[in-house]
C-alpha cells in the first residue's frame, strides 16, 4: 500500500532512555549456556549493553517525561497540539488508552484527539502515516507522534535470544505542515500469517494470564521462559526481513523516482549488527550509509529504535541540514514498511535520561 504527502515536515525528535545501563557481560550467567558460548554469540550479533527500566517505570512515565520537558524548556506549546498518537505494545493498561492517560497528566487541552496504536517494530512509520493523515484537516496543525514500549518487562531475563537485545525507551516526534514545496512517501505490507513468529502469548483475552502461563519452562534451545514472555523465533524473522525490505525499498524508491544513490542515509529499525549488516549487503547498500550501532548501545526499544538511530547517529547536524533518508520498520505483525523523506532543520533533536 503507497502513500504520498506533500507539505508536511518532522520539526522535533526527542528521546528518552531509562538511566539504568546493563552490560551484557553482567547477565551472561543468567542463560542455559556457558560464557564462552554467549561472549560468541555477542561478537556476532553486536549485543553490548542495554537500557532497561526500573520498578514499574512504565510508558506513560517516559513519555510524559519528555513531553514536560519540551513544554518546560517552551519547544513547544501544548495549545499547539491538536493531536497526541502513542504507539506501543506494552500499555500502561488495558483501558483507558495510554494517550488519555498522557494528555491528563500533562494537562493538555480536551479539544484535542488521543490514539492509542498497537503497532511495534513497524510502528514509527505507521505513527507518521497517521499523523500525516491527521495534518490533511483543517483543524489539525501539530501532532505529537510518541512511540514508547518497556518491553524488558515482559521477556524473560533467562531467554539468550532475545533478552540481550531487548531495550526500553520513549521518544516524541513533532510533525507539522510547511510550506516547503517537499513530497514524502511511503508504503508498508502486512503479513498477519506469520503472527506467532515474534509474540507474547498470554495476556490478553485470548489466553488471560494466569499462575499457569506464568510457569518458566525450558526449549529446544535452552531458553527459558513463560507464556507470558515475549517468544521470538528468530530465524523466521530474519527470514522474513531479508525477503521482504528490499524489495518493499525498491518498489518505494521507483514510484519516488529516486535511486539508491541519492539517499543520503537509510535509517532502519534496529533488530541487530548482524541483520542490518546482511540486509545492507542484500540491497547493495553501503553498510556506512546504513548505520546497525543502536542495539550494542541502547538496546532494540521495537519501534522507538529509528528515532533513536536519527538522534544518536545524526544528532546535532539535523538543527542545521537537511538530509534526504529512507526509513524503515519491520517484525511483529509481521509488518514491514518504508518512508522517503527529507528529514532537517529542525527545532531539537537530542537524547535525555530519565
Amino acid at each position: 500500500m503507497n502513500f504520498n504527502y506533500e507539505n508536511k515536515r518532522i520539526s522535533g525528535i526527542l528521546t528518552v532512555l531509562p538511566k539504568n545501563e546493563v552490560a551484557f557481560e553482567d547477565e551472561a550467567e543468567n542463560y542455559n549456556f556457558s560464557v564462552k558460548q554467549s561472549m560468541k554469540l555477542k561478537k556476532i550479533m553486536g549485543y553490548e549493553k542495554h537500557r532497561i527500566v526500573e520498578g514499574d517505570t512504565s510508558v506513560s512515565d517516559l513519555c510524559i517525561f519528555g513531553m514536560r520537558q519540551l513544554l518546560d524548556e517552551g519547544l513547544i506549546s501544548g495549545d499547539d497540539i491538536d493531536a497526541l498518537i502513542l504507539v506501543t505494545q506494552t500499555p500502561d493498561y488495558y483501558l483507558p488508552p495510554t494517550s488519555n492517560v498522557i494528555q491528563g497528566e500533562l494537562g493538555l487541552k480536551q479539544d484535542m484527539l488521543c490514539l492509542d496504536i498497537n503497532q511495534g517494530c513497524a510502528g514509527y512509520l505507521v505513527g507518521l502515516i497517521q499523523a500525516f493523515n491527521l495534518l490533511e484537516q483543517d483543524s489539525i496543525k501539530k501532532v505529537a507522534l510518541l512511540n514508547a514500549d518497556v518491553l524488558s518487562r515482559r521477556t524473560s531475563k533467562r531467554d539468550r535470544g532475545s533478552y540481550p537485545l531487548i531495550g526500553d525507551a520513549a521518544s516524541v516526534t513533532i510533525l507539522e505542515r510547511t510550506d516547503d514545496n517537499n513530497r514524502i512517501h511511503a508504503n508498508l505490507k502486512m503479513d498477519g500469517s506469520g503472527y506467532k513468529e515474534l509474540i507474547i502469548p498470554a495476556g490478553g483475552m485470548r489466553l488471560p494470564a494466569t499462575s499457569e502461563t506464568g510457569v518458566m519452562e525450558v526449549d529446544e534451545a535452552g531458553n527459558y521462559r513463560s507464556l507470558d514472555h515475549l517468544k521470538m523465533n528468530g530465524e523466521a524473522v530474519f527470514n522474513f526481513v531479508q525477503t521482504e525490505v528490499p524489495p518493499l525499498v525498491e518498489d518505494l524508491l521507483a514510484v519516488a523516482e529516486t535511486s539508491k544513490e541519492d539517499i543520503d542515509y537509510f535509517m532502519f529499525h534496529q533488530p541487530n549488527r548482524f541483520m542490518l549488516e546482511k540486509l545492507a549487503d542484500r540491497m547493495g547498500v553501503a553498510r556506512e550509509k546504513l548505520p546497525n550501532n543502536v542495539v550494542e548501545n541502547f538496546g532494540n526499544s521495537s519501534s522507538v529504535t529509528i528515532p533513536i538511530n536519527l538522534a544518536f547517529n545524526l544528532g546535532e547536524k539535523l538543527l542545521t541540514d537537511s538530509y534526504k533518508v529512507c526509513l524503515s520498520g519491520f517484525g511483529v505483525g509481521l509488518s514491514s514498511s518504508a518512508m522517503l523523506m527529507d528529514i532537517g532543520k529542525l527545532d531539537f533533536c537530542r537524547m535525555i535520561e530519565y
